[in-house]
């Protein structure tokens, strides 16, 4: 089999490997809304001698294997993603505000990330309101098992009882296998102080019965215990990996069976305008490194591109290039909101913001370009260079 066609059969679980897909647009954590656009790019001369030293695509595993991941120096991926891509504290912030407009009378407990990758939003969900219940679904196994030893962690003593990972396909959710956690090393981070003595015993208490549940093999999602979801949500553009009408149409059903009785939304994001359509690159500079974006050509028949996410490491003066790469249809605003319907759901609304031109973006130096502009609930909108939006899916209760 040539190269070409592993990557095509393995599309969507490569397309997984972040907590969904990725953005150059929304990349900082912040209260209240996902931060501005790619607002850095490197002067014209850096480019050109990056450019120069930089690999062909068609040699990216030989230069992936020259960084020697073993280095203790050197991030891992996924914690590069996090910090360049994901934006959970401004996410969880509008599904909040999405839940309480268009179902409301109580206040969102229980959450399911798709394509979730690290599972850095569930695990934020988690973080902000003790009562709070996250599950995760994933075709990648690296990026779930990265999740357990580097985010679920930092939730407290209660976390790995309060969430539940699943490695599948987001196509065949109740056939997806539950990922088993390690007792010991569960116990292990459970850290004992004099001070709260009783609390922390809970956490370990609750630790030790998620450590139990989770011996179980081959448990599957369709035979553990599960809330019903408020929330349901599929982040940084990740439907985009699924090509077909159809695919998209019974992934949004199983969303829907997924949410509760009482009323829940499914949220998702999306990202267009005339930049989306073309061969593009943007760079996005930060304290240790560099994050680049690049678009390949854009087929008008099919509505197909390849988006590459490469990392450039300034202290290690090396490069990660093709880090992610995910193979995508751009789908439109009204082929979602049809597909939507179809599925099932009640309504649909439309979160747009305008982001700023790519144009503009490349002589722009900062991170403040585009911060004060928030989404809004739109009817219309003029096409524009860029703009990012969230596509609420609403089902009322029964």
């Amino acid at each position: 089999m040539g190269k070409k066609e592993k990557k095509n059969k393995h599309q969507q679980q490569r397309g997984s490997r972040r907590g969904g897909a990725a953005s150059c647009f929304d990349a900082e954590d912040d209260d209240t809304y996902p931060s501005n656009p790619l607002s850095s790019t490197l002067s014209d001369e850096e480019k050109e001698a990056s450019e120069e030293q930089e690999v062909d695509g068609d040699s990216e595993e030989e230069e992936i294997n020259d960084l020697n991941p073993s280095s203790t120096d050197m991030p891992s991926k996924f914690l590069l993603y996090q910090q360049s891509v994901q934006s959970p504290k401004g996410d969880i912030s509008y599904l909040q505000k999405f839940f309480l407009m268009y179902v409301g009378g109580r206040m969102p407990l229980h959450f399911q990330e798709d394509f979730c990758g690290t599972a850095l939003l569930s695990t934020e969900w988690l973080r902000s309101d003790s009562r709070r219940t996250a599950v995760g679904l994933d075709l990648d196994l690296e990026a779930l098992n990265w999740c357990m030893e580097n985010n679920i962690n930092k939730v407290g003593g209660d976390g790995y009882s309060r969430i539940s990972l699943f490695h599948g396909n987001v196509l065949q959710p109740i056939e997806a296998k539950l990922i088993e956690f390690d007792p010991q090393k569960l116990i292990g981070d459970i850290k004992l102080g004099e001070s709260n003595e009783s609390l922390q015993n809970d956490g370990l208490e609750s630790t030790m019965q998620a450590a139990s549940a989770s011996s179980v093999v081959n448990k599957c999602m369709k035979n553990t215990p599960l809330h019903a979801r408020d929330i349901v949500c599929a982040f940084n553009y990740s439907c985009c990996c699924l090509h077909k009408r159809a695919e998209l149409v019974l992934y949004f059903k199983h969303a829907l069976d997924a949410l509760s009785k009482k009323g829940g939304i499914f949220v998702m994001d999306l990202y267009g305008g005339t930049s989306s359509e073309r061969k593009l690159r943007l760079q996005r500079r930060f304290a240790n490194f560099t994050y680049v974006w690049e678009q390949a050509e854009f087929d008008i028949i099919e509505r197909k591109t390849r988006i590459s996410l490469h990392f450039h490491l300034q202290k290690q003066q090396k490069k990660l290039r093709h880090a992610f790469s995910y193979s995508w249809r751009l789908w439109s605003l009204p082929e979602i909101k049809d597909c939507l319907e179809e599925a099932g759901f009640q309504s649909v609304h439309f979160w747009v913001r305008q982001m700023p031109d790519t144009e503009k973006m490349r002589s722009t130096e900062g991170f403040g370009v585009g911060k004060d502009v928030k989404y809004e609930e739109v009817k219309n909108f003029p096409q524009e260079d860029a703009w990012n939006a969230y596509i609420v899916g609403v089902a009322n209760c029964l």
